[in-house]
């Protein structure tokens, strides 16, 4: 689901309303007609990259390896060495070609005229490698004519296959040669099946790995899809979705992180495996010893410690030695500094945790509720179909809400991350802030206990169904939908920066209005 202002419509599939009830919507959801037409409908935005499956991959090598074979008049395993040596850059190939055809000859390995003659060898001729006699027929040359045997070729090329994909470049055997062994070499002598794949699997990685600005493959680990992104598209947007049903972001890589920024999410996601955390904590939660300056924590009730390094005896309170020790109610000041420090660093690891727990929390709600949609898409669709007397098309409006909460999970938890970060001193920002995320949340709340409470009496029948199912589908339909725009309002307030408050601010500096945004009433 994304959030766009150009999306087009969808209508929804006939035979739909039939689901309706006459009963009226609870009273505590307040929607129009007007809003259960818009909730009956979906949006799509122009998307702006495309996955790519393996076929598709080598029909993109085809057609290059078949461009500069006919404009350079060579032949296809020719035009494949070039275009490996010049990463898959057509018009690279060309212009280099055009400029100096021996010298890129030279340097790719592509020779016109064979360094050893073998035309006048009528018998036996010696394996370079095994220094075996072998016929005309048990013997393979690259352009170069240097003769090896076969089974010497096949060890060669399958060595260097399992080595990497160092193999797609491979020089002939002769140290001091240039030759590169083409693709028609590799066909001819390798015979075993798992590594000939395993040569074209790096043929094929050679292509997204060379267009690595415009190309990446899905980081899902075992997923074997690409990703084409249009970066002239005009979107701003790098989320993708792969068609393994991974979510990622196109320019770093992390999770799908809209509407935060890619390098917010770095700094964020350093932070949580950094260890100052650690040492805020230390700091926060221990004290030295007085004699050692070996951080304490205290575990036990009674404030007479003993150092385990240096033995030392000491007040918990005071940190004064407890061999002459009487007593330390008495107030007579510490430090300031330190007290500052502690008291700092305190705030700082409760502030970091109130966004952290979040963070965490969302997202182990979005996997909850991705492993319920799918519970419900292969077993609970089914049996609501039969229950209800309805197509498991017109049933789509539960995917379509558990959809939308999956997705907003993944949005709040970002918003946290982001208001971590948000200055504190820019405090009308901060509310603002708070105002449309918590709105947005409460919207989700209440959205994901109806899919997830309330479908529950209708999938196991627990209570009259046939005659509240309308009901339901009117209030999760408007859920869902008002959900959406609460998301959507929140989203685009962050991509913008929350610029709303600074316009606010300067057109009515004097003025206190509270933040605009689209709202429906929902109890």
């Amino acid at each position: 689901m994304d959030y766009s202002d150009d999306d087009g419509m969808v209508e929804t599939e006939s035979g739909e309303e039939s689901l309706l009830g006459d009963n009226e919507v609870d009273s505590d959801y307040e929607f129009t007609d007007q809003d259960m037409d818009s909730a009956l409908t979906s949006k799509r935005s122009q998307v702006s990259y495309l996955v790519l499956k393996e076929e598709d991959i080598r029909k993109h090598q085809r057609t290059d390896i078949e461009q500069i074979s006919m404009v350079l008049s060579i032949s296809q395993v020719e035009s494949i060495v070039l275009l490996l040596h010049y990463q898959w850059n057509v018009s690279k190939v060309e212009d280099e070609w055009f400029t100096d055809e021996e010298k890129v000859r030279e340097l790719v390995g592509i020779l016109k005229e064979p360094i050893a003659d073998l035309s006048d060898r009528k018998v036996n001729i010696e394996c370079g490698i095994c220094f075996d006699s072998y016929p005309h027929k048990e013997v393979a040359t690259v352009s170069c004519g240097h003769p090896y045997c076969n089974a010497c070729w096949s060890g060669y090329i399958a060595t260097s296959i399992n080595d990497g994909p160092g193999c797609l470049t491979l020089k002939c055997p002769e140290p001091s040669c240039s030759a590169v062994a083409c693709q028609d070499m590799i066909d001819k002598v390798i015979t075993d099946k798992e590594v000939k794949e395993k040569y074209y699997r790096h043929f094929v990685r050679s292509y997204v790995e060379a267009s690595a600005k415009k190309i990446k493959w899905c980081p899902s680990p075992g997923c074997e899809y690409a990703i084409d992104f249009e970066s002239g598209s005009g979107s701003e947007h790098y989320d993708v979705s792969c068609l393994c049903s991974y979510e990622f972001c196109w320019n770093c890589g992390e999770d799908a992180h809209r509407p935060v920024d890619c390098e917010t999410v770095s700094k964020w996601i350093s932070k949580n495996t950094d260890e100052s955390e650690n040492t805020n904590w230390i700091l926060a939660n221990t004290k030295p010893c007085p004699k050692c300056k070996r951080q304490i924590e205290k575990n036990m009730g009674c404030n007479h410690m003993r150092c385990s390094i240096c033995k030392c005896s000491f007040c918990w309170n005071c940190l004064l030695p407890y061999s002459d020790h009487k007593s330390c109610n008495k107030f007579e000041g510490d430090d300031e500094t330190d007290i500052y420090e502690r008291k700092r660093a305190k705030n700082a690891i409760n502030r970091y945790m109130h966004y952290y727990e979040r963070w965490t929390s969302n997202q182990s709600s979005r996997v909850i509720a991705m492993a319920d949609l799918k519970k419900l898409q292969s077993v609970q669709l089914e049996c609501l179909s039969v229950r209800q007397g309805a197509t498991e098309s017109q049933l789509q409006f539960t995917v379509e809400a558990w959809r939308q909460i999956i997705e907003c999970r993944r949005v709040l938890k970002w918003t946290y991350a982001y208001g971590y970060y948000l200055p504190e001193q820019e405090q009308t920002k901060k509310q603002f802030f708070e105002y449309l995320q918590g709105e947005a949340e409460a919207g989700l709340e209440r959205l994901h206990h109806c899919a997830e409470e309330e479908l529950k009496h209708f999938v196991f029948k627990t209570q009259d169904s046939s005659k509240n199912f309308g009901d339901f589908r009117r209030k999760l339909t408007g859920l869902t939908e008002a959900t959406k725009t609460y998301f959507e309002n929140l989203v685009k307030a962050l991509e913008n920066g929350l610029a709303d408050v600074s316009l606010n601010e300067s057109s009515e500096p004097k003025t206190k209005s509270k933040p605009a945004t689209k709202r429906r009433k929902l109890k």
